[in-house]
């Protein structure tokens, strides 16, 4: 049990341009995701 938090992958966000890592919630569509919030992904 515990998961190794420091190898997440990560992208940057077309829109903000800040880094986020991969969650949980976007474990299937990780491909897909190109922001890093709802906030974000509205104000593309």
């Amino acid at each position: 049990m515990g998961h190794k938090k420091q190898n997440l992958p990560t992208k940057t966000c077309v829109v903000c341009g800040l880094p986020f890592s991969w969650r949980k919630k976007w474990e299937k569509n990780w491909d897909e995701i190109k922001y890093c919030s709802e906030k974000c992904r509205r104000n593309k």
